[in-house]
């Protein structure tokens, strides 16, 4: 069975990128969130291998979310998806519990080399 990841993004095409970079690779993509309520909230449902969190979404930013999803599930794999110039922030959801990050605009390759890093951890 492929790993199954989360795609927490507020931006819908951004999504769909990230989706099609996976799915390509082999992993199957069980749910999107907009926000990051909806995020902690699927999370808790669904029980993917891997969480793509983007770190500015409405309702709640993707830092929190992640506290709320390490809160829930210490062992959560979330892989934080940044826009240049966010280095403090990527810091700080590091610290909240994130495990790696991708800078947008993202490479493919960029992408699936970190999400095998945090898979593996």
């Amino acid at each position: 069975m492929s790993q199954t990841v989360l795609i927490c993004d507020d931006a819908i095409f951004m999504r769909t990128m990230v989706g099609d970079i996976l799915t390509q690779a082999g992993y199957e993509v069980v749910g999107e969130a907009e926000t990051g309520i909806q995020a902690v909230e699927k999370y808790k449902h669904l029980r993917p291998d891997l969480v793509t969190m983007d770190i500015v979404m409405p309702d709640m930013g993707g830092i929190d979310a992640v506290r709320e999803i390490t809160k829930h599930d210490p062992t959560a794999k979330i892989l934080m998806c940044s826009a240049m110039g966010q280095q403090a922030l990527v810091v700080e959801a590091i610290q909240a519990g994130a495990k790696d990050f991708v800078v947008k605009p993202f490479q493919p390759s960029r992408v699936l080399e970190a999400v095998n890093r945090v898979l593996a951890a």
